[in-house]
């Protein structure tokens, strides 16, 4: 395939390149004929996924960079070594964000989906309500579908990506059709004040054609928008909710009017709403009910939300992505629902600047678990801050477990477990894998 866009370079090398959504970008740009080039810190999943196809990647800081343009995260600060040289050389040097903002400038349609909570989510069920609809379209996700990985294409008409908040990442979008899922308070570490987040999503909505918004979310309500959705309020609302072993089913309605019946396949109530945002986006794209109710049902999830990975002592093991209070308290709720034993929370805080300021919350939370274990922090991008570390979230809770090993974890664990428990591992950082590694 020949380079398709004259206005961006030939040859890229990506920092970070083994990153759900950094691996994602190289491979489209690979696809529209681009030289791709990275390395990362680690071998991963995505590391592999990408030599498969063809792209090198170098394990290390030590490799010289030859492409013209070298790609970085925002969590990536100007110091970094490959960074550095690369600026001294003259590369062109361009965030995350603003690749995949010149990316999508190549659709007709952009549909972007942003929130503090399930962009993730309902990004993927949009892709499959478009693949049922006839729709071609490519998505960059940041997160793994069961079916698309992190990225598919099926053709170039729209282009389905997550908006990210952080560092005001979303602002380099330009979107047809922009969702807002919820507006609550993240990254204390680059918004000062609760002001300044909800100013950054009035900015992102009014680079957009039409807006979607949350009803029931008191800020995503008061930006202006086209179309809402919600359980409570909104011309779009999901009506006659029902459960069964926590996969819910409800019929959608317009302006009172009843279109469809959805029966999602997926555990947990807070997925109404993803799902609710993905009709509403598909709606404004044209696609039919019927098309939407095909796509939303054929949808299987997302790695790392609500994913059952094994058993432990022969109880089974369920891991979610859930960082946030309020992502904790909806998917403890549903793994109570659905355990008819004791449930069994581990925890790994995920950066110490939001651990910090949301400590009394994530106490309030994880405080109603029994003998809740608290693993050490995930520190991403930070430096190591003792009043927002794993060890001092563990001392504020009663009977909570600090525990710092892969080994001191399966321990822990297996002092309780009796049949009929559930094992219910949360955090967004390295605990997926170390849940894995200790696994029957």
């Amino acid at each position: 395939m020949c380079f398709e866009d004259a206005a961006l370079p030939k040859s890229f090398y990506f920092i970070g390149i083994g990153g759900v959504s950094m691996s994602a970008l190289a491979c489209i740009m690979q696809d529209r004929g681009a030289l791709c080039r990275g390395s990362d810190a680690a071998e991963g999943d995505y590391t592999r996924m990408l030599r498969g196809r063809g792209i090198p990647v170098h394990i290390g800081e030590s490799e010289q960079i030859t492409e013209e343009c070298v790609v970085y995260t925002g969590a990536i600060g100007e110091g970094h070594p490959q960074l550095a040289a690369a600026k001294r050389a003259g590369k062109r040097l361009m965030p995350r964000a603003e690749l995949l903002g010149k990316i999508a400038e190549g659709y007709p349609h952009v549909l972007s989906v942003a929130g503090c909570h399930g962009k993730t989510t309902a990004s993927c069920m949009l892709s499959h309500v478009l693949l049922a609809a006839k729709k071609p379209f490519t998505c960059h996700i940041g997160g793994e579908d069961l079916a698309f990985g992190n990225y598919f294409s099926s053709g170039k008409e729209y282009f389905v990506t997550e908006a990210c908040e952080f560092q005001r990442s979303f602002l380099a979008l330009k979107s047809d059709i922009a969702v807002i899922l919820n507006c609550d308070r993240d990254h204390t570490d680059c918004y000062r004040s609760d002001e300044e987040l909800f100013g950054a999503y009035r900015s992102f909505a009014e680079r957009a054609a039409h807006v979607i918004v949350n009803a029931d979310d008191a800020h995503a309500r008061a930006i202006p928008h086209t179309l809402s959705f919600g359980l409570n309020a909104g011309e779009i609302r999901a009506e006659g909710i029902r459960a069964a072993h926590e996969r819910y089913a409800f019929t959608v309605t317009e302006e009172g009017n009843p279109v469809v019946r959805i029966k999602l396949p997926i555990v947990g109530r807070v997925h109404i709403y993803n799902a609710l945002a993905a009709y509403a986006a598909a709606r404004l794209s044209g696609a039919s009910g019927t098309e939407i109710k095909a796509g939303l049902e054929a949808f299987r999830g997302v790695r790392r939300r609500f994913e059952h990975i094994g058993a432990l002592c022969g109880v089974p093991v369920v891991c979610d992505y859930a960082h946030h209070p309020r992502e904790l308290a909806a998917t403890i709720s549903t793994a109570g629902r659905l355990c008819t034993g004791t449930l069994r929370v581990v925890f790994q805080p995920h950066t110490y600047t939001r651990t910090r300021d949301f400590m009394q919350e994530f106490v309030s939370v994880l405080k109603k678990s029994e003998k809740p274990i608290i693993y050490s922090t995930f520190s991403a991008r930070e430096e190591y801050l003792f009043e927002g570390s794993a060890a001092v979230l563990a001392g504020k809770i009663p009977d909570a477990r600090y525990v710092q090993s892969p080994m001191q974890l399966k321990k822990r664990l297996a002092e309780n477990l009796a049949p009929g428990d559930l094992i219910l591992v949360l955090g967004a950082g390295d605990i997926y894998g170390i849940a894995k590694s200790i696994l029957d």
